[in-house]
């Protein structure tokens, strides 16, 4: 990891109008929780840490990170100056990829631990759970999007498509598609940590670890591939 491109990354991600825009999902999540809180609907906490966190908030903070991180350099050509620097395209990614996760956790799973305590506590480890699910969840859609920006132009365009459709839609409502969907996996992951049926994962465990791993080791992998090859494309 690189400390100076983290640096420089964080500025840019965080800065300007960026960084208000990342806490109005997390402060809403909070607001719903306390809501229903307050109503005494602490039933809906599933639908609210499962569906709203883990379904909707985790997925967008991950591609508006993601992708932040490295696809407005390349879209303005500010990532030149970068790459001209003696440093391994590896070691680039990766930072950035450091930079993505970290800041995905801290906009997406401290408020999930945040509103599972508000409405539920410590009842059947739910908001450690779901904290859990978000973690893992959080990291790989990092990977992923990161690897979206790297690849494309329209990284947010896809990546919304990828989040909305196949995410929201498909991974939830087609039995076989949940095999292939981060959520899922998380969700697993949860499953784990939860008391005995408080949640309900149809992805199992031997799945859903072995799928995180790959996706995310794949993505980085080939995000490092084409930023190198952006390179070369440069110099010629």
């Amino acid at each position: 990891m690189n400390l100076t491109v983290a640096r420089l990354t964080v500025r840019g991600l965080l800065g300007r109008r960026r960084g208000i825009l990342l806490l109005v999902a997390p402060v809403l999540l909070l607001v719903v929780s306390l809501i229903a809180r307050y109503l005494d609907q602490q039933s809906a906490a599933t639908d609210i840490l499962g569906r709203l966190s883990l379904g909707t908030l985790v997925p967008i903070l991950g591609l508006v990170i993601g992708t932040g991180v490295i696809a407005t350099e390349i879209d303005d050509g500010s990532i030149v100056y970068l790459l001209a620097k003696p440093l391994p395209r590896w070691k680039i990614i990766t930072t950035k990829l450091a930079v993505a996760v970290g800041t995905t956790w801290l906009f997406a799973a401290v408020p999930t631990l945040l509103a599972g305590l508000v409405l539920v506590g410590t009842q059947d480890n739910l908001a450690v759970a779901y904290t859990v699910g978000t973690l893992v969840a959080g990291a790989a859609y990092s990977a992923v999007f990161l690897l979206l920006g790297v690849v494309t132009r329209n990284a947010v365009v896809v990546g919304l498509a990828y989040a909305l459709v196949w995410e929201s839609l498909f991974g939830n409502f087609v039995e076989g598609a949940r095999t292939l969907s981060i959520q899922q996996w998380g969700l697993s992951l949860a499953k784990t940590v939860a008391a005995d049926g408080a949640i309900v994962a149809p992805v199992s465990l031997g799945v859903a670890v072995p799928l995180l791993i790959i996706v995310a080791i794949a993505a980085t992998a080939l995000a490092t591939v084409k930023l190198a090859g952006l390179t070369l494309s440069s110099d010629e």
